[in-house]
């Protein structure tokens, strides 16, 4: 292998790095913003591809979140890249667990329930197993759909706008510093030959 370690890392190191990465716990997200702000696209597409890979985070239905990104993105003219980007970023294994509880509360207010079935326990792992969506869809599904409503509005128009002043502001600086190369590459032409 061209990259591998000349020593293989041991249990402890293996364990840290786990734990607190050597480069840092900051590193992905400043990652995932800076591929973001590079998109090659309008400020509008960036932010409507983030707002609808956002949206799509807050409901229930996990294994499509891409496929219905790529729908509403597609829908409101927004970027793929960044509608993919906006899924993985907001809806990932360390949110989701903030984003069911939430959308389940707000699901069973809105629909005014106390309980679901008071008395009665549902085993969600044998209606996935034996995919009984039917009886899933009253206890669990409906109400996290229905909750998953007013938060991924006000989620993905709040970083919508986010987005697209933070896009525009970066292209626009971006835009200003080539020209100012260009000019400088222009004035010199002797320089460019030594």
């Amino acid at each position: 292998m061209l990259f591998r370690r000349r020593k293989p890392a041991g249990f402890r190191e293996k364990l840290r790095e786990l734990l607190w990465p050597r480069k840092g716990l900051t590193r992905p997200p400043r990652y995932l913003v800076m591929r973001v702000l590079r998109l090659r696209a309008t400020p509008h597409a960036v932010a409507v591809g983030v707002a609808a890979g956002i949206f799509v985070s807050w409901t229930p239905f996990i294994g499509i979140h891409f496929v219905m990104a790529f729908i509403l993105s597609y829908l409101f003219s927004g970027n793929m890249v960044a509608a993919a980007l906006g899924c993985a970023a907001f809806g990932n294994p360390l949110t989701y667990p903030f984003i069911w509880g939430t959308t389940w509360e707000i699901g069973h207010l809105l629909l005014s329930r106390q309980d679901t079935m008071p008395g009665q326990s549902v085993d969600l792992a044998a209606l996935f197993h034996q995919l009984h969506i039917t009886e899933l869809w009253r206890p669990v599904l409906e109400p996290m759909l229905i909750g998953s409503i007013p938060p991924a509005l006000v989620t993905s128009v709040i970083l919508y706008f986010a987005t697209f002043y933070t896009v525009r502001a970066f292209q626009g600086r971006r835009r200003a510093r080539l020209l100012e190369r260009a000019r400088a590459r222009l004035s010199n032409p002797m320089q460019e030959t030594v």
